[in-house]
Order: C-alpha cells, then sequence, then structure tokens
C-alpha cells in the first residue's frame, strides 16, 4: 500500500502540467508557449523532489527524468538548462548518502533526454516508440547504477525499485507525454476552427453590407439619372430628390449599425433606477408607436429596481427591443405592446409583450445572429447588439412567439447590490 501511495503522489505531479495546461488556456486564443512548459516543469521538479518515494534516508526517487524529457520536448534546450541547474542546486541541498549516484544517473538520463528529445521532435511517425523508450531507459539507468555502486542497498529493497522506478517513470511519462500531446492537438483544432470561423465572419460580414448599402445606393443612382431628364416636372425632381435623400439617410443607419456591433462594450457602469429607464424609453418610442396605431403600456408590480449598467447602452437596447415589437405590430388591428417589470431571486425581469405576427420557430433559431431581421429592410444588427450587451451584463435572453399571436421577450438582468 505504501507503494502505491507514493507511485499515486508522484504520477500526480507528473500530470501537473497537463492539468495547469487546461485551467490556464482554456478560454485563451492561443496554444501553450515555452515560458509556460519551463515554469511548470520548475514547479513540477521542486515538488516531486520535495515528496519523494523512499525507502532509506539519503536514497530519494521521483520522476525528476519524466519531467526533464518534457521539458525537452515541448519546451526547449533552455528549458532543460533551467531543469538541470534546479537539480543540481535542490540534491545538493537535500544531501544524503545517494548524492553521487543520483548525479550520475540524471546527467546520464540528461544526456539521452536531449538526443530522444530530438528524434521526438523530428519523428513525427516514431513518437510512440521513442517515448516508450525514454520510459524504459530512464527505468533502468537507475537501477543499473545503483547495482553498481549500491549494490547492497539495491538488493535490501529490490522490490521497492522494480515496482516504485518503473511504475512512476514508464507510466508517468506514457500518461503525461500522451495526454498532453492531445490536449495540445485538440487545442490546435479549436483555433484552426476559430480562425475559419472568423474568416467566414468576415465574408458574411462584408458580403452583407454590401449587399443593404447597395440596394439604397442603386436607388439613388437611378432617380438621380431620372433627375438629369429636362422632360420631368420640378415637382417629380422635387419627389426623386426627397427620395434620394431618404435612401441616403438609410444608407447612413445601416453604417451606424454596422458601427456599433463592432464597438466595443463600454464597462463604465452606474446604478440605474430600472422603472425610470423604461419610462424614459417609452416616451421616447410614443410618438413612433403613435405613428404606427400601436399603444404602448408599462405595468409596474411597485418594487423599485437597480440595475448596473451604462446609461447610454442600457437605453439603446430597450429602444431596439421596444421598436421591433412596435414595427411586429403594425400590420394588425389594435396593435398593443405591454412591458412588465418582476423580480425573482436577485434578477430583474423586464417582459416585452406584443400582440403582432409574431415568428416561426425557424426565425426563433435566428434571432441575434448578425445575417437575420424578420423585416424586410433589416440587417438584424440591432438584435445582435442588443444580446451582446445582454450578456456583457451577466444577463440572459429568452423568447417566446406564435406566428399571428405574437412575441415575448424576456429579459433578466442581475440586481445591483451596492
Amino acid at each position: 500500500m505504501h507503494y502505491i501511495q507514493n507511485v499515486l503522489l508522484q504520477l500526480l505531479f507528473a500530470l501537473t502540467p497537463f492539468v495547469l495546461y487546461n485551467i490556464y488556456y482554456h478560454d485563451k486564443p492561443v496554444n501553450y508557449s515555452k515560458n509556460f512548459i519551463t515554469i511548470t516543469c520548475t514547479l513540477c521538479l521542486i515538488l516531486s523532489m520535495t515528496f519523494p518515494s523512499s525507502v532509506q534516508s539519503g536514497f530519494i526517487f521521483d520522476i525528476r527524468y519524466v519531467i526533464m524529457f518534457f521539458g525537452l520536448v515541448f519546451g526547449s534546450m533552455f528549458t532543460g538548462l533551467i531543469l538541470l541547474v534546479e537539480f543540481v542546486i535542490y540534491r545538493l541541498l537535500i544531501g544524503g548518502e545517494g548524492l553521487v549516484s543520483a548525479m550520475i544517473i540524471f546527467m546520464m538520463t540528461y544526456t539521452l533526454s536531449i538526443v530522444l528529445s530530438t528524434l521526438y521532435r523530428s519523428r513525427s511517425e516514431y513518437r510512440g516508440l521513442i517515448t516508450f523508450f525514454a520510459g524504459i531507459c530512464f527505468s533502468v539507468i537507475p537501477i543499473g547504477i545503483l547495482f553498481l555502486m549500491k549494490f547492497n542497498y539495491l538488493t535490501e529493497n529490490l522490490p521497492f525499485h522494480l515496482i516504485v522506478i518503473f511504475s512512476q517513470n514508464s507510466l508517468g511519462i506514457w500518461l503525461l507525454i500522451s495526454l498532453f500531446n492531445k490536449a495540445v492537438a485538440d487545442k490546435q483544432l479549436y483555433l484552426k476552427f476559430l480562425q475559419k470561423d472568423k474568416v467566414e465572419t468576415i465574408g458574411h460580414v462584408a458580403a452583407s453590407l454590401a449587399h443593404e448599402v447597395r440596394n439604397p445606393l442603386t436607388a439613388v443612382l437611378g432617380f438621380l439619372k431620372l433627375i438629369r431628364q429636362d422632360s420631368i416636372s420640378k415637382e417629380k425632381k422635387q419627389y426623386y430628390i426627397d427620395i434620394c435623400v431618404e435612401e441616403i439617410q438609410r444608407t447612413e443607419e445601416i453604417l451606424s449599425e454596422y458601427l456599433s456591433i463592432a464597438k466595443p462594450i463600454d464597462p463604465t457602469y452606474e446604478e440605474i433606477d430600472l422603472e425610470r429607464q423604461l419610462l424614459s424609453v417609452i416616451e421616447i418610442m410614443t410618438p413612433y408607436a403613435r405613428m404606427n396605431d400601436v399603444t404602448l403600456e408599462i405595468h409596474n408590480k411597485g418594487q423599485s429596481l437597480h440595475i448596473s449598467a451604462n446609461s447610454k447602452e442600457i437605453n439603446q437596447l430597450f429602444i431596439n427591443f421596444i421598436k421591433n415589437a412596435i414595427e411586429a405590430c403594425t400590420s394588425v388591428t389594435r396593435g398593443k405592446v405591454i412591458i412588465r417589470m418582476d423580480f425573482e431571486s436577485l434578477l430583474a425581469k423586464v417582459i416585452i409583450h406584443d400582440n403582432g405576427i409574431g415568428m416561426s420557430n425557424e426565425q426563433l433559431d435566428k434571432l441575434g445572429t448578425i445575417y437575420f431581421s424578420s423585416k424586410n429592410r433589416g440587417t438584424g444588427l440591432g438584435l445582435t447588439y442588443s444580446y451582446q450587451l445582454i450578456r456583457s451584463m451577466n444577463g440572459s435572453v429568452s423568447v417566446r412567439s406564435e406566428q399571428g399571436k405574437g412575441t415575448e421577450f424576456i429579459i433578466t438582468l442581475p440586481v445591483s447590490t451596492a
């Protein structure tokens, strides 16, 4: 049982670079660096030598050879030199009867690690075989040196050396190298996917922008050509000029929407009275609602709710949702948009319900994407920006809709605890 505990502890130290890699680089858009390998290997070497396997004072056995090989494979020669210096200094401080044999073993395994790590990087088809060979060599060399220099000690503790040394080195090197390789390969695949997705997104945005801008510009070009004709009346010319101005203004709105989605969210937050903010937005949107024969109502249960947000951004967020709700009601009789406030488990809820045309399941699945809008002349950027802003505030959005019966958006935001 004591042998098993020693082996398991050393294997834990051996797998520390793999564990730290998965923790540190989990959300980072880059793969590991050589500095990361150097730092983690340095830490692991200290830990393994501080809590080694041992049956006699002065003789310590740990996973130093595994860490050395790993550092040279995934790090650099500089990593190997740092580990060499670290081992020599720390082993001299520990001292003991096994000091000389430990130095000889390490120098032999260090030289072998340089050779095997070079082969590992250059001969990818033999990496499994090289790793297996390294594990066997790192187990045989210590036993061979002890056989020559400390024969009596070796024979007295032969079961320990055969079980512990072979388990620590052979199993440790196989686990660390194979698991780390798998993690690095998966991360590389993920980064390639991100890069491909980014290129595709840029292409889609460019195509979408070109399409959206081309439509009004084509209309402007057509009317300008008509204006040049001498046969049309002054009233017609003025009418065409008004249309051109409207289309240019629409182009400006489209460009503003694209710029808003590219602009980073402002992290400057303040405490905001949610009801007052909504009343302010409703006051802004009421003329637009009346113009479209839509009624706006706000219902509140009487509680005062405060959230931490940027006032300009939260204002734009509610305008986007309410404007969409109003426009969904333009083709129905007695269109109505109801805004309700609620509170649940330290979360503020704003429910925006309309009795408009509603959406299909396919439309619901596409909501919030940069290329989708349920409106004929929309870009989908308003909701994309709003979804992005809500996520940045640790909030969420859910939506229920049925064609011909209306849509309900539920915006959930954390209540300010200040």
